[in-house]
């Protein structure tokens, strides 16, 4: 039997707003009947979109909030004019305990630090880290950071592999997952400084919540060897936007290739059924969802473009993520990494 959670949503954030943010959380509810939902935004406008959906109606609380953080905001002016938007008031409803979860298609650098303000890091942590979910051969890796921090000493790439490993614990339930850390190559002699200094520290370390593999290339993340790849944010962001952009230009080669001659055409129809299982394994919007971990209480973001599939697969992973118990095994793991490190380190 599902558990009852609720999902706070910034119904004003993304590119397209409460149609799309309304109807995605109808289609997790489908899938969910246990959510319940708290939607931020403009009451009239979200109103309107739930008269589609009686049964997301009737599971749903909308609080009006006439202030709207922008797309294009910078966090800092986000924080000094957002305190009554729908991303402020949607994130403070994690905080005083009303939601479970909060998710948001809204701007990325705005709600990170917002979520910071709020939520507040948890002890220790120097930088929270933006975790997404990554397909692969084998099924799905956990990939951090990419994007909430430009840069990472050692240290925080260390944080970030026991972050992994715990959200990997809560949704694939593998009690001590791989990670690796990705590198320009394998050999140890190889990379930057930091990033082979906290190659040595892991790789040191005993007794820590999950087995580490080493070095990983780019060209090994979808290989699913690990089911964590850490990474600092400017190259995991790009790693993650040109994985994006390359599923979607394959899909445009063979759309194009099945078009060509007729005999071509006739070999998709009698492949359909085939293509409709790679489609749908190449689809981002499946896999839609970015976990900020690191805080004292869940944010997702969601792509600021997607539609209502892939608002729904975000609202998906709140609801996996809200009865994981990922918080408190995080604090934990965390508090006893650091204590080893340190003894690691003085030793």
């Amino acid at each position: 039997m599902q558990a009852p959670r609720t999902i706070a949503l910034d119904a004003m954030g993304g590119d397209h707003g409460p149609s799309v943010v309304v109807s995605g959380a109808a289609q997790s509810l489908i899938r969910y009947p246990a959510l319940d939902f708290v939607l931020f935004g403009d009451q009239a406008a979200i109103k309107e979109q739930l008269r589609s959906y009686p049964d997301l109606a009737a599971r749903s609380r909308v609080v009006h909030t006439d202030s709207v953080v922008a797309m294009h905001d910078k966090p800092s002016q986000a924080l000094r004019r957002g305190k009554g938007s729908s991303m402020w008031l949607s994130i403070d409803a994690v905080a005083n305990g009303e939601a479970h979860v909060v998710v948001s298609a809204g701007n990325t650098g705005a709600l990170m630090a917002m979520s910071k303000l709020i939520l507040r890091p948890m002890a220790a942590i120097e930088r929270p880290a933006i975790a997404a979910l990554w397909p692969t051969v084998k099924s799905e890796c956990i990939v951090l950071d990419v994007g909430a921090n430009i840069g990472a000493d050692a240290r925080q790439l260390s944080d970030f592999a026991v972050m992994g490993a715990a959200m990997a614990r809560a949704l694939f339930q593998i009690e001590r997952p791989s990670v690796g850390l990705l590198n320009v190559g394998v050999e140890e002699v190889k990379g930057m400084d930091e990033v082979k200094k906290a190659h040595a520290w892991l790789k040191e370390t005993e007794g820590l919540p999950f087995r580490y593999h080493g070095f990983v290339e780019g060209d090994q993340i979808g290989q699913g060897i690990v089911d964590i790849v850490v990474v600092e944010g400017f190259a995991g962001n790009i790693a993650l936007k040109t994985a994006e952009g390359t599923a979607r230009q394959m899909g445009q080669y063979l759309r194009d290739a099945m078009r060509r001659t007729w005999t071509s055409r006739l070999g998709a129809l009698l492949a359909r059924g085939g293509f409709k299982i790679l489609r749908e394994r190449m689809d981002p919007r499946r896999v839609n969802g970015g976990t900020f971990l690191g805080l004292n209480g869940i944010t997702i973001k969601s792509h600021g473009g997607t539609d209502a599939l892939g608002f729904a697969s975000a609202i998906d992973l709140g609801y996996e993520m809200a009865g994981s118990g990922l918080i408190e095994r995080l604090a934990a793991d965390l508090e006893a990494f650091h204590r080893r490190i340190g003894e690691s380190i003085a030793g």
